[in-house]
């Protein structure tokens, strides 16, 4: 039966197409002077990139960085725009930048709608990674089957895969490549054994009897770093290259940060948005907090996938003993009417509104609330805005940095 093409196929892709071919034919098509390894999934992309690209320089294989946070070489420009994958114009500038700057390696970061939108288009993929594929961006794809099989692209032209094997999506991209290789806990070419989670990175051997240690925390982490290893062991890289190169690794921004301003309770930053994320992420830190664990967060609007909101809420209200919800790039959409979607959620969880539950519209108000509420013990998690720099309302783009909003509330209530 043949495959019946979606109405924006006809229509909105060729446009895509038409501009990528045009930019990448401008700019030479640099990516072809390099080693691509292309990095997609719905969480980790980040983390599992930074790691990827630490690990070559650390190992004196010159190595290109083009993610969600920053893009460049030996130094990372910060981004600033609201996509991981840019646009075709100044993606395509970009990756030339970096090819003349002598990289001999280029480790991207691909969304799914980049997939979709041909913004890969004349970029060579020696090495695909996929980290996992959840519940995310069904405002665009539609479905979930439309969303995994425009990640699926990346594999279809790449000349290796690696592939997470706990990942119920694995088989799919197993079938998109001829050669590759497959990663997990649970199951895996390359597993995780002996794993020690601790405060400030995780510990484990490998299957293969590699040790690695990181300083990124968080049973997730596990996951990237063994991406990470696949792609190493695939490029040629020693056993001491690559857990030197995944050990050096201190921090990413935006993701697990640790904020010390003398507060007598924990406060970490992190990018977390979908429910997956929050499913990986508030196990792992109700059980390392000896306090209360406090969450914030939002969910964005702006025809964005609400589907995900009330979902969110249900594990938010599990795991933490405090939820505080807040906007988070609500654009056209009416505020409180997102967070009423998420409540809705966490109320079914057992959460009480004025007792364990808190709407707070205000951004900066719900930081300050949040820090507030917390005792020594606790754990105050910011997420869902990271590295950004800008939030979106309904008037249109502001400057905002959580990083610094968290510290002002820190400051106040010394």
């Amino acid at each position: 039966m043949k495959e019946k093409i979606p109405f924006y196929d006809k229509l909105v892709l060729p446009y895509h197409f038409g501009k990528a071919a045009l930019y990448g034919g401008l700019s030479g098509f640099p990516a072809r002077r390099m080693t691509v390894i292309g990095v997609t999934g719905t969480n980790g992309k980040t983390t599992t990139s930074f790691m990827i690209w630490k690990m070559l320089n650390t190992a004196g294989r010159k190595a290109g960085l083009m993610t969600t946070v920053g893009w460049g070489v030996d130094e990372v420009h910060e981004q600033v725009e609201h996509m991981t994958t840019v646009d075709v114009k100044p993606l395509n500038e970009r990756i030339k930048k970096i090819a003349d700057a002598g990289a001999e390696y280029l480790v991207l970061e691909l969304t799914s709608h980049a997939l979709a939108q041909y913004r890969d288009l004349g970029i060579p993929i020696d090495v695909a990674v996929m980290t996992n594929v959840t519940h995310e961006h069904l405002d665009y794809h539609k479905t979930f089957e439309n969303y995994r099989d425009a990640k699926r692209k990346l594999f279809k032209k790449a000349r290796f895969g690696v592939i997470n094997a706990d990942d119920p999506s694995a088989e799919y991209f197993e079938s998109d490549v001829e050669k590759y290789t497959t990663y997990g806990v649970e199951y895996g070419d390359l597993k995780a054994e002996k794993i020690k989670l601790k405060a400030d990175g995780v510990e484990y051997v490998c299957s293969d009897g590699l040790k690695i240690r990181t300083q990124v925390a968080g049973k997730f982490n596990v996951y990237n770093s063994l991406a990470c290893v696949a792609v190493g062991r695939r490029l040629g890289l020693s056993d001491a290259e690559i857990a030197d190169g995944i050990a050096a690794l201190d921090s990413v921004e935006g993701r697990m940060v640790r904020i010390d301003e003398g507060q007598k309770f924990t406060a970490i930053m992190d990018y977390a948005h979908t429910p997956d994320a929050f499913e990986k992420l508030l196990p792992d830190m109700k059980k390392a907090t000896k306090g209360r664990l406090i969450v914030m967060f939002g969910s964005a609007g702006g025809r964005r996938d609400p589907s995900k909101r009330k979902p969110m809420g249900e594990i938010a209200g599990k795991f933490a003993d405090v939820v505080v919800l807040t906007e988070e790039d609500d654009r056209d959409t009416p505020g409180m009417e997102i967070l009423e979607q998420i409540a809705e959620g966490a109320r079914e969880s057992g959460k009480k509104d004025g007792a364990d539950l808190f709407l707070i519209l205000d951004r900066p108000s719900a930081i300050l609330e949040a820090c507030k509420m917390a005792k020594t013990g606790d754990t105050v998690m910011f997420l869902g805005k990271g590295n950004e720099k800008t939030i979106e309302r309904a008037d249109g783009a502001h400057a905002y940095y959580e990083l610094d909003e968290i510290k002002k509330a820190l400051a106040k209530i010394k």
